[in-house]
């Protein structure tokens, strides 16, 4: 499933619908234009606290997935800490499948008593 989720993340770039680095997706979160934004699971706690804080505030949804290197790798960048997505159905589409990760059972999330 995480191939597939750093595959979606790469497609959406290719569309033109990814910004990337601290400074370019700090502003997408200012100016509104971000729909989600990703923090790399290995980024550092300043760029974590950060970035939380941000979207805390703003009521923008985060999520916390995937190493730096790969996720500038599938976005035809460099090591890459922060990505923000600009387009409500790449976001959409993205949150479901970081949110379902591990859990490929048809899409239904088993819980165990």
């Amino acid at each position: 499933m995480t191939d597939k989720i750093y595959g979606f993340l790469g497609l959406a770039a290719k569309a033109g619908k990814v910004v990337s680095g601290e400074e370019t997706c700090e502003r997408a979160i200012k100016s509104g234009k971000a729909k989600i934004v990703i923090v790399a699971e290995d980024a550092s706690q300043n760029t974590k606290k950060k970035f939380g804080d941000a979207c805390s505030y703003r009521s923008l949804e985060i999520r916390y997935f995937g190493q730096k290197e790969l996720i500038g790798r599938y976005t035809g960048k460099e090591i890459r800490s922060v990505v923000a997505i600009l387009d409500q159905g790449f976001a959409g589409r993205l949150k479901e499948m970081i949110d379902g990760k591990g859990y490929e059972n048809g899409g239904v999330r088993i819980v165990e008593s």
